[in-house]
Order: C-alpha cells, then structure tokens, then sequence
C-alpha cells in the first residue's frame, strides 16, 4: 500500500493556533498516525488523522470501529471496554494466526514521536513494543498516563457499541466520569476521600448515640444495686472464714488419723510379725527327725518292692509249670482214649465204606440222567439286531440333540450379546436423558419413562425424545446436527396420528416436553443429494441429512422442521475457499472450524461463522428390543425341540432296556443250566475223592503201636514237671517269709511317722495362724496408711499448707468437733442473709468495668468525630469550590450551546450535603418552547435527543479537559435533519477554538452543504475487493478523475 496521505478538507476560514500546540498544530498525546496489519476487516491500513475534528465517514461494515477498536486496544486497553469481545484473538482477521496494532503520539516536541505497538495472536497472547523495543504492559501504561488518556472513560472515549451505556449513565455516575476525564485530577481522589470519610462520619454518630444510651443505663443499674452489694461483701467475709476453717477440717483429721496410725496400727503389726517368727521357727525344727525316719522307710520299702518281685517270678514259674503238668495230663487221657477206640473205629471205617459207594452211584447215574442244554442262537441274534439298530436310533437322537444345544447355546449367546447392547443403549439413553435434563427439560426422565410404560395407549408408534432415535457414527457430524437443529426438537416426542398427539399433549404439559406430530400424506420435497466435481474439489463431501441414522418418521421431522438437506458439510479446504463455495449457491456449510450462513447487508456482503463442539452419540434401541423378542421366541421353540427328543430318547432307550432284559434271561438260563452240570460233575468228583481216602486209611495194629510209645513219653515229661513244681513251692515259702519280716519293720515305722507328723501338723497351724495374724495386722495396717494417703491428698486438694495459711490457722479451733460446730455457726449466719438476686456483686463489677470501657470509648469516637469532621471541611472546600466551578463552567457552554440550536439546556450540580456518594451532574433540556426543562433520561426524551444532548455535553467538555483526545463512534445515528446540523456546527465552532483537544467522529453519512473550517479533517473509509487500485491512485495524490479512471468507471 502506498504512503498515506493527508485528509482532505473544504475550507473556510484560518483558526489561530493555540499556544500549547506545536507549529504541525498537534499537541502533546495527540494521535498522528495509526497502522494496523491483519487487524479485523483490514489486511494493512495507514492513515494520518488531523490534529483537530477528525470525521471518519464510511458506509456500514467498511471498518470504522475497527479503527475506534484498533486505538483502544494500542493504548492498554482492554477488549471488554468495547463491548464486542472478550479476548484479544478476536480482533485477529479472519484466516490470520496474528495482527498488530501500531499508534503513534505526538511527545511534548513537534520532533518527538512515541510509536506504541501491540502485536496479538489467536492464542490470546500479546506483545507490546515502545518505539520498536519490546516492553511491558506497565511501561506504555505510564506513557499513557502522563498524557492523561483514559480509553475506559466513557466521556474521552465513546465506541458504538458502548452509546447506550453512556446514556444509562445515572448523575452519579456521570459525575465521576466528569471528575476523570476535566478539571483538575485531584477531584477524584477528593471525592473518594469524601465519600469514605462521611460513611465514617455516619457511622461514629450512630454509634456514639448508642454508647451514650448504654452508659446511663449501666451507671443506673448500679446506682440502684449498692446497698445489695455491702450485704454481699458481707457474707461473702463469712463464706470466707467457713472456706478457711473447711480446709483446715481435713488437715485436723489427717493429723489424728497419722497419731493413730503410729501408736496403735504399728504396734500391733511388729508384735504379730515376732509371733509369726517363733512359730515358723519351732515348726522347722519339729520336721528334722521325721525326715530320718522316712529315708529308713524308703530302704525297707525298695527291699520289700525286690522280694516282691521274686515272689511274683516264683508264682509265674509255678503256674508255667501247673499248665504243663495239665496239658500232659490231657494229652496222656486223650492217647489212652484212642487206644480204647480203636476197635470200634474198624468197624465204623467199612460202614462209612459201604455208604460212600452208594453214594457216588447215586451221583454219576444223575449226571448221566441230565440232558445236553441246547442255546437259542437264532433268536439271541435277532435281539442283539434289534439292540444295536435302537443304539444307532439314539445316538441319533442324542446327536440331533447336542445339535440343537449349540444352536441354542448360540441363540442364548446372540440374545446376550443383544440384551448387552440394549443395555448399554439404554444406559446411553440415560446419560442422554441426562444431558437433556441439565441442558433444561427438568422432567425429561419422567416423561420417557411414562411413555414407555403407556405404548399400548396409543394407536401407532410413538417416537422420542428425538435425541434417543439419533444415531451418528462420526462425532464431528454428532457436533454439527446438535448445533443445526432446535433445542426443542431434541427434546420432542413424536406422534403418527392426531388422536395420539392430543393425548400426549395433555400428558406432556405437566412434564413441559413438546409434542411433535408426523403427518404421511403432506407433501414433503427434499433437495436430491448431489456432490458435483466443483464441490468435491471445494472440499464439500456430504450433506447433513446423510451423515445420521434414524427411523424414518424421525428423519422426515427433522428434515421438515431443521431444513437439513440444505446443509453441507466440508473440510479444511472448504474452510479456506468459503468464498467460493457461496458462488456455487451454497448458503449454509460446516467445515471442522467454522460454521457458514450466508447472508447480504445493505451496505455489502459479509460472512459470519460459529462453531459449537457437541458430542452426540445416540442408537437405535427400538431394532434391538425387536431383535430380543425374536432370540427370545427361537429360544422358546428350541427348548420345545429339545424336550420332544429328549421325550423320543427316553422312550428308545426303555425300549433297549427291555430287549436288553430278555436277552439277559436267556443268558441266565444258558449259565444255570451250565452251572447245573458242572455242580454235578462237582459231586460225583467229591464222592469218588471221599472214597478213596477211607480205602487208604491205616490199619488198627499199627496205629496201636504208635499210641504205646506216646504214652511212654508223656509220663516222663509229668514226672519232670512234678519234681520243678515242688522246688518252686520251696523257693516261694522262703521268699514269703522274708517279705512279712519286712513288712512288719516298715509298719513300725509308719506308726511312728504318723505321730511325729499329727505333732508337727499342729505346729505348722500355729505358725499358719501366726502368719495370717501378720498379714491381719500388715493389711489393717496397710489400708490405714491408703486412708492416711487419701485423707492428706483430699487435704492438699482443698488446701496445702502455706506460711500464711498455717498463722491463719493458729487464730481458729484445732480439733475436729470444734471446727464442724463452727462452720455449721458461721454457715448458718451467713444462709440468714437473703438475697433475690445472688450474682448481683458479680453483675455490679462487671458493669463498673463495661461503665470505665464504655467511657473510654465514647471518648474515643468524639476525638475521631472531631477529627473525621475537620477533615471532611478541609476537603469539602477545596473540592466542592472547584467542582462548583467546573460545573458552572460546563453550564455555561452547555446552555450556550443549546441556545445556538434554538434549544435549552443547563448542567447543575445535585448536591445532598455530607451524602457526597449522592452528589451527581443533573443535565436538564427542552426541545420545545412549550415544554419544561427535564432531566435526560429514556422517559422524557427520544433517542435522537438523546444523542444531541450527550455529543453536546461532550463538546461542552472540550475546553476544560485535560486529555489530548475523544473518540466518538456514530453519536449522530438517529438524529434528524436539523439536530444533525446544529451539532454538526457546534463540534466544528469547538474545534477551532484553541484549547480543546483531537476529536474523531465516525459516522456512516454525513449530511450535504455542511460547512467545514481548517479545524476538520475528512477521513473515507472505503472498503471491497476492487478499493485497491484507487486507493493507490488516491495516495498518490491525484485527482478524482483519476480515482475513477483506476476504479473502472
């Protein structure tokens, strides 16, 4: 862009220089150039305002306030002020990631020039340069304030969006700003300091009121409670001397419990403890010979324990003996025995002979009377046939059946798996309901839930809330729905019939959830889906009623009432060339940051964009409940199946256990038949064995033999026998004889013992009496000391003994009965002393102490009354003298002003005393003569009054104000014709008066054959994408002509 160029002005006449400007006609802090780069609607702007009136005319959306913001935001200000942001990243223009913002004032020489910078991003981050050098906030603060520019001052600085506020500004509030922005700057602080000191005031006269009220009815209370006091005091003298006498009680009893103790309870412990000594001393000695006499004993007992043991080996060996001699004995009659029965035994041995012959005849002629068992093969064949082709029939069966399991196993496992994700969508649901609910549909969750627990109530489906019906895959196509549809419509139910929709509606209204009914039959048309090359190449790829799912009833509604398929969607790509996707008659797009609806101003078109991230994440519960009712139903009819094969099962395999059982009896009948034969063939076997050993038997003679020389033998092994038994018996008598003579010894010895331990049992309970006569007495003496212990811990805790306490004790009775006769006379003295009230001495000090704190107090708050009154009049004449003056003066040309336009108005001052926060700046105007002066408000005058009388306020501040200079955004909007006019002509008039500061006003029009001085500066904005070939021919200073010739006109 080429250099910027001066504004141009039609010229009247020459005003003088003030003396404070400099010969370039600016004065310190003024603006004498303003540079912004990427900077809202701009790309590079440069221009160099005036040093006086400075009209900044433009249409609408050209970038006037961009200029007004630009100077805000160069000179610390905060984007809040503005009224249009909140963060610096706003004001970055649009497809930029940062901008800056260059302001350059005029130093206190024409030479000196501060440039300030302010560069800022998208990120919200700012850097700020002074004259090129990077700086803190602080530092261009400081340059600012030495100039005394207040860009939060609505009377300095005025941006559009900011107008109204000005005019709702109270008096108050108007005063303040005043105050900040003309006159003298200590006029601030002085009210502050004004305002806090009589709130100070305030509140010392309230309190002092009611310090005062307290104090006389404390001094009264007491007044009237002085003869109950001396009473008091009085009997308190006696409670005094009946405390003193009941801590000397127990230290008296203490003393008498400690003699007792040591002449009594002592004395008798040591006499008992000697008795116990004896007594343990004589029994010791008793128990010495009874020890000897036991250790005798114990030899005669072992001796004994030895004989006895060889009696006991004597008695073993001679019963060892007796059993022998016995068992040959026996056996000697069993040998004699035999030998008599041989005879008879021949003749029973050939009868028994002769029997087992016939026997085994008997046997062998019935094993050959059985016949030969012939098994049925054919029809043993025929029942393993019918056994194998049912086994094969079951294992059928069971086959089909395990089959229909896994088929079930599966069915259970996909209604599961079904129910799982129902489940899930309806806990999805639920948070869903939930999102609802908070974003505000209170009873949302009452309202679904009663519609599904009605369904059966309606004649056709009813879907809802909308939300639920949704399902969207991707969550950026979830953001852009949520964002396209109504709130509303989200929260809907939706019905297919008109009876249904009325019910619903009744039902609805105590849950406040609409109602929306779908009609089949309308007549709907839908934009056909269509991606040409030239959107594809765009970046444009869907179309937002493509990128859901949902049952067609709810789609038709939200096409009908969202108007989805006019909404597409598009990439990054599409984000960069919105501008050419408008060519293409898109209206309405969504890119992955920005969210397009085009429309037209009627100064030019302009694009706005807004993006809001929303995860929507919805499904179709409806199709998997159905598809749970089908698993549920297969499910059913696969258990029916199963239980008619298990039924066919059973009934094959009683069939096989039948065959099974006559097959068994057959087998049976083969094994007994066999068993039969065999036990035959047993019998006739045992019989002929039976026989041949009775054959095979010896003779008589020979066994006779045998037996003799047995006996023989028998009688010598008794003989032996014998002779041992008698040994024995010897042996035995002996040791029984030396065992009595033992025995006899150690009785002796018993006797003797017993009576030696009867004496010394009785002297062990002379010592055991001792001793418990010492323990007696160790106890007795032991708990008197316990009670001696307590007696003085329960005196130390009601007194210990002091110098003072024990003279104090020296002046009253020292024995116990004494002393309880006395408290119960001094006691009975001072309970006849009766008294309404007994914390009356107590009250009365501690209200002597509130009187003394209280008189100090109020003492107090009248040297800081004194002093906070001094204050407020020193202050208070030198602020509201000066005030007075400004005002007036602000009056003057004001009413002067006004007058000029035919017009009246006035500037007073609403003083209230020392309620300085209520002091304000009234402005009162007419604009008719018939009329009566009233105070600028909405209720009294319309907007275009409003806004003459605040730009004439403005203009009444411009000779008393202290800051270099005002900005004015659009004050003239609403005006008519001829209010225009005048203030267009007074703002002129006070820019060419020599003190009053640089003043920019910016406006979209400006009225024809409006009169101009040197003191205007005409600055036109122009902006659009054919401004750039006459701007340069315009920079370049030429002629009009030449501007239009570059323009194409």
């Amino acid at each position: 862009m080429a250099p910027a160029r001066g504004a141009k002005r039609r010229k009247l006449g020459h005003a003088a220089a003030a003396p404070q400007r400099g010969e370039d006609g600016y004065a310190p802090g003024t603006i004498v150039e303003i540079e912004l780069r990427n900077f809202m609607t701009y790309d590079r702007l440069a221009c160099r305002p005036g040093p006086r009136l400075n009209l900044v005319v433009g249409p609408n959306g050209a970038g006037k306030s961009s200029l007004v913001c630009a100077i805000a935001l160069a000179l610390a200000g905060e984007p809040a002020i503005l009224g249009r942001a909140s963060s610096v990243g706003a004001f970055v223009k649009r497809g930029e990631v940062a901008g800056h913002v260059t302001v350059a004032l005029r130093g206190s020489t024409p030479e000196e020039k501060i440039c300030i910078t302010r560069k800022i991003d998208t990120q919200n981050k700012s850097e700020w340069l002074l004259d090129g050098a990077t700086v803190q906030r602080k530092e261009v603060i400081d340059v600012i304030k030495r100039f005394n520019i207040q860009v939060n001052n609505l009377t300095q600085f005025l941006p559009q969006d900011r107008v109204p506020q000005f005019a709702k500004l109270s008096p108050i509030q108007l005063l303040e700003e005043t105050e900040k922005a003309v006159g003298n700057p200590d006029l601030p602080v002085q009210h502050r300091q004004l305002v806090e000191r009589s709130k100070e005031l305030k509140v010392l006269e309230v309190a002092g009121k009611q310090n005062e009220h307290t104090l006389n009815n404390l001094k009264a209370l007491n007044a009237e409670q002085e003869k109950d006091v001396e009473r008091v005091r009085l009997r308190d003298e006696l409670m005094k001397k009946v405390e003193l006498m009941k801590k000397l009680l127990p230290w008296t009893k203490y003393n008498m419990m400690k003699k007792e103790y040591i002449e009594v309870v002592q004395k008798l412990e040591k006499v008992a403890k000697k008795k116990m000594e004896e007594a343990a001393r004589i029994w010791e000695d008793s128990k010495v010979p009874i020890e000897q006499l036991k250790k005798n004993k114990a030899t005669h007992t072992s001796n004994m324990k030895k004989i006895s043991i060889q009696i006991n080996q004597n008695m073993s060996n001679r019963r060892e003996v007796m059993d022998d001699e016995l068992q040959l004995n026996a056996q000697l009659k069993s040998k004699l025995d035999d030998i008599d029965n041989l005879n008879g035994q021949e003749k029973s041995r050939q009868q028994r002979i002769l029997e087992a012959k016939e026997a085994l005849a008997v046997a062998e002629s019935e094993f050959e009377d059985l016949k030969l068992y012939e098994p049925p093969t054919a029809e043993m064949a025929q029942l393993t046939d019918q056994i194998a082709r049912i086994h094969f029939e079951i294992k059928d069966l069971i086959s089909e059946r395990e089959t229909k399991k896994f088929q079930l196993a599966r069915e259970e496992e996909s209604m599961r798996g079904c129910s799982n994700r129902l489940t899930e969508m309806e806990r999805k649901n639920s948070k869903l309901l939930q999102a609802l609910k908070k974003a505000g549909a209170d009873k949302i969750i009452q309202a679904y839930h009663w519609v599904q627990d009605n369904k059966s109530k309606f004649r056709k489906d009813v879907y809802g809330p909308v939300l639920l019906e949704v399902n969207i895959q991707e969550k950026i196509h979830a953001s852009y729905l949520e964002n396209h549809v109504p709130n509303y419509i989200w929260k809907s139910f939706i019905t297919q019939d008109a009876s249904d929709r009325d019910y619903l509606v009744k039902q609805m209204k105590k849950y406040d959830i609409p109602v929306l009914n779908y009609s089949a039959d309308r007549d709907t048309r839908r934009e056909p889906f269509n991606i040409t090359p030239e959107m594809k190449q765009l970046g444009i790829y869907s179309r937002l009623d493509q990128v859901f799912k949902a049952p067609p009833v709810v789609k038709d509604v939200l096409l009908s009432q969202a108007v989805l398929d006019n909404s597409y969607i598009g990439t990054n790509e599409t984000h960069r060339r919105a501008y050419d996707v408008a060519k293409l008659g898109i209206l309405d797009f969504w890119t992955p940051d920005s969210h397009y609806r085009w429309s037209k101003s009627i100064y030019g078109g302009y694009m706005s964009a807004i993006v809001i991230a929303v995860n929507l994440d919805v499904s179709d519960t409806e199709r998997l409940r159905v598809q749970k009712e089908k698993h549920i139903k297969d499910i059913g009819d696969m258990h029916e199946a199963l239980k008619t094969l298990q039924k066919k099962q059973m009934r094959l395999e009683d069939e096989e256990a039948h065959i099974h059982r006559q097959k068994d009896e057959i087998i049976n009948m083969m094994r007994s038949q066999k068993k039969r034969r065999e036990g035959i063939q047993r019998r006739v076997a045992m019989k002929r064995r039976m026989l041949e050993n009775i054959c095979e038997e010896e003779d008589v003679e020979s066994i006779t033999r045998k037996l003799a020389s047995q006996v023989t033998t028998l009688n010598e092994k008794l003989f032996r026998a014998v002779i041992k038994l008698k040994n024995l018996l010897t042996e035995a008598v002996a040791l029984k004889w030396s065992y009595t003579e033992k025995n006899m010894a150690s009785i002796e010895l018993d006797v003797k013992i017993c009576k030696m331990e009867k004496d010394v049992k009785k002297l062990e309970k002379d010592a055991d009496q001792a001793a418990r006569e010492y323990e007696y007495r160790k106890r007795i003496s032991q708990e008197h000391k316990q009670q001696l212990c307590i007696a003085k811990q329960r005196a130390e805790s009601i007194a210990m003994i002091t110098n003072d306490l024990a003279k104090e004790f020296l002046e009253i009775p020292n024995t116990v009965e004494e002393l309880e006769a006395a408290i119960q006379d001094t006691e009975s003295e001072a309970n006849s002393m009766l008294f309404l009230n007994l914390n009356v001495l107590q009250e009365y000090q501690n209200r002597q102490r509130e009187i003394e704190s209280m008189s100090n107090k109020i003492k107090d708050d009248k040297e800081k009354y004194e002093r906070c009154c001094s204050e407020i009049e020193t202050v208070k004449g030198k602020w509201l003298q000066t005030l007075r003056t400004l005002v007036s003066k602000i009056n003057n040309t004001f009413s002067r002003n006004f007058q000029e336009m035919a017009v009246a108005g006035e500037v007073s001052l609403d003083e209230h005393d020392l309620d300085f926060d209520q002091y304000g700046i009234l402005i009162k105007v007419k604009f008719r003569q018939t009329s009566q002066l009233q105070v600028l408000s909405a209720y009294h005058q319309s907007g275009g009054e409003r806004s003459v009388s605040t730009i004439m306020y403005l203009v009444s501040l411009q000779d008393l104000t202290s800051c270099p200079f005002r900005v004015v955004d659009e004050i003239n909007q609403g005006m008519d014709r001829v209010n225009e006019r005048k203030m267009f002509q007074q703002l002129v008039r006070a820019a060419s008066q020599s003190n009053t500061p640089q003043c920019f006003l910016l406006t979209p029009k400006l009225l024809p054959d409006l009169e101009y001085s040197d003191a205007c500066s005409i600055l036109n904005i122009m902006n659009g994408p054919w401004i750039e070939k006459p701007s340069k021919a315009w920079s370049a200073g030429g002629c009009w002509r030449m501007v239009m010739n570059a323009g194409g006109h």
